[in-house]
C-alpha cells in the first residue's frame, strides 16, 4: 500500500462515526436559532446563552443540539432562513431582534419561539400581552421603540448648547415606523431641529453622514437596529471621521469606538433567554410564560473616542455611567 494511501486510509478511520452514534444525536433535542445580525456580530450574546445552557445542565453534543441560522444583518433573507429552521422541526426556536422575531412567528404557530430579544412584541402582533401572551412566542423585549428620548438627554448633558441632531433611520426594518414617531417627538419636547437620513443599504451610510456633515448637524442618534449593528465598525469610524458625537443602543458600539450608549445588556438578555429554553424543554408552554424586559438600562462611555473629539465628559454622567472605556 502505498504511504498516501495508508494516510488517507487511517484518517478516514479516525473521523468515522458508527450510524448508532448519529442516530443518538438526531435524537437529542433541537435548539433552532434565528438571528438578523450576523454570527461575529452576536459572539458574546450566544457564547452567553450557551453558557446559561452549560450552567442549567445542557451540552451541546451531549443531551442537546444547535443549529445557527443568520442574516448577516440582510433582512430580506429572514423568511427563507426561518422556514428553514421551521424544517429542522426544532423544539425550540431562539429569535431575534424583531425582524427576526416576525420572521419566525410567519413560519410556525405550533413550535415554541423565545425571543431573546425585540421591540415591543404586543404592538406587532407577536403576543396577547406581556404578562400572557397567549400563543407560541415568549421571551423578552427591549425596549428599542421606547428610548429616544432618554437617548437624546443623555446627548444634550453632553452637549448642553445641542440645538440640531441627525437620525439614521433603517426604512427596511418594521421597527423604524414606531422609532421615528418616537425620535420626532422627543426631539419636538427637547425643541431640537431633526435631520434624517432613510437607510436602505450599506452603501448608503457614506451618504449619511455626508448629508449630516453638509446639513451642519452637532450630534447623531443611531437608533436600536440589527443592520446597524452588523455595522458598528463602520458607523462609529464615519462618525470619527465626520467628528460628530454619537449616541447609539448597544454598548458593543462604544466597545468598538462609538462614543456613548444608552439601552438595555444584550448581552444579558441572551443569558436569560436560556431559563426560557430550559423552561420550555422541561414542558412549559410560551402561552403561559410572561415576557420580561430588562430591569435596568445602562450608561456606556468611551473616554477615547470623547477625546479625539475634543470632548469633556461631564461628571454627572460619568458618575451614572455602568462602563467606562478608557
Amino acid at each position: 500500500m502505498r504511504r498516501r494511501d495508508f494516510i488517507t486510509l487511517l484518517g478516514g478511520a479516525a473521523t468515522f462515526i458508527p450510524p448508532s452514534a448519529w442516530a443518538q444525536q438526531s435524537q437529542l433535542p433541537l435548539v433552532g436559532v434565528l438571528n438578523a445580525a450576523s454570527a461575529k456580530s452576536t459572539a458574546s450574546s450566544y457564547e452567553a446563552f450557551r453558557s446559561a445552557l452549560r450552567q442549567l445542565g445542557y451540552i451541546e453534543g451531549r443531551n442537546i443540539r444547535i443549529e445557527y441560522r443568520y442574516a448577516d444583518g440582510f433582512l430580506d433573507r429572514l423568511q427563507a432562513l426561518a422556514e428553514e429552521v421551521v424544517r429542522l422541526n426544532p423544539s425550540v426556536i431562539v429569535s431575534g431582534p424583531l425582524p427576526a422575531n416576525l420572521a419566525a412567528r410567519k413560519a410556525t404557530a405550533t413550535i415554541p419561539i423565545v425571543m431573546a430579544t425585540g421591540a415591543d412584541p404586543v404592538g406587532f402582533g407577536l403576543v396577547q400581552s406581556l404578562s400572557r401572551p397567549g400563543g407560541n412566542v415568549t421571551g423578552l423585549a427591549n425596549f428599542a421603540e421606547e428610548l429616544a428620548s432618554k437617548q437624546l438627554d443623555v446627548i444634550r448633558e453632553l452637549l448642553p448648547r445641542l440645538a440640531r441632531v441627525a437620525a439614521l433611520v433603517n426604512v427596511e426594518n418594521p421597527l423604524h415606523v414606531p422609532q421615528w414617531r418616537e425620535i420626532q417627538a422627543a426631539a419636538a419636547k427637547a425643541s431640537l431641529a431633526l435631520v434624517h437620513y432613510d437607510f436602505r443599504g450599506p452603501d448608503d451610510l457614506e451618504r449619511a453622514f455626508d448629508d449630516f456633515t453638509r446639513e451642519k448637524v452637532e450630534a447623531v442618534l443611531v437608533p436600536p437596529d440589527v443592520t446597524f449593528a452588523v455595522l458598528r465598525v463602520r458607523i462609529a469610524g464615519l462618525a470619527a471621521k465626520a467628528r460628530l458625537p454619537t449616541i447609539y443602543f448597544q454598548r458593543e458600539s462604544v466597545v468598538t469606538g462609538g462614543l456613548v450608549s444608552y439601552g438595555p445588556n444584550i448581552v444579558e438578555m441572551y443569558r436569560h433567554a436560556a431559563d426560557f429554553v430550559d423552561k420550555i424543554l422541561k414542558g412549559a408552554k410560551p402561552a403561559g410564560l410572561p415576557v420580561e424586559r430588562p430591569t435596568k438600562i445602562e450608561l456606556a462611555i468611551n473616554l477615547k473616542t470623547a477625546k479625539a473629539l475634543g470632548l469633556t465628559i461631564p461628571s454627572t454622567l460619568l458618575v451614572r455611567a455602568d462602563e467606562v472605556i478608557e
